[in-house]
């Protein structure tokens, strides 16, 4: 059974950073997509990025420039690097991971299987 467990979210003012934390086990994490999603109250979950298992990052525009994925297979953990932070930044965080590949659906949330718990992140203005 694969396990996320998601880290590092928090209260934050605009324009401040964060860096969220992935780590995954019982799975062939070097050989997996990882992807973060967002979810507002009131909203449906929204893709945020995407990278694949050799470091090909992909983007929301809502983030592109301000935010970076990245994953360290030796320690089986994604990142997500939070700048320029914004009021509409605001929602739970979820990593993801499909059992196999997402291929061109990577951004919809169907095409995950194992999901985190999540962590809060909070922009304050």
């Amino acid at each position: 059974q694969v396990q996320l467990v998601e880290s590092g979210g928090g209260l934050v003012q605009v324009g401040g950073s964060l860096r969220l934390s992935c780590v995954a086990s019982g799975s062939t994490f070097s050989s997996s997509m990882m992807g973060w999603f967002r979810q507002a109250p009131g909203k449906e979950r929204e893709f945020v990025a995407a990278i694949t298992w050799n470091g090909l990052a992909i983007y929301a525009d809502s983030v592109k420039g301000r935010f970076t994925i990245s994953r360290d297979n030796a320690k089986n953990t994604v990142y997500l690097q939070m700048n320029s932070l914004k009021p509409e930044d605001t929602a739970g965080y979820y990593c993801a991971s499909p059992k196999g590949s997402a291929g061109s659906s990577y951004s919809q949330p169907r095409s995950y299987d194992y999901w985190g718990q999540g962590t809060q992140v909070t922009v304050s203005s």
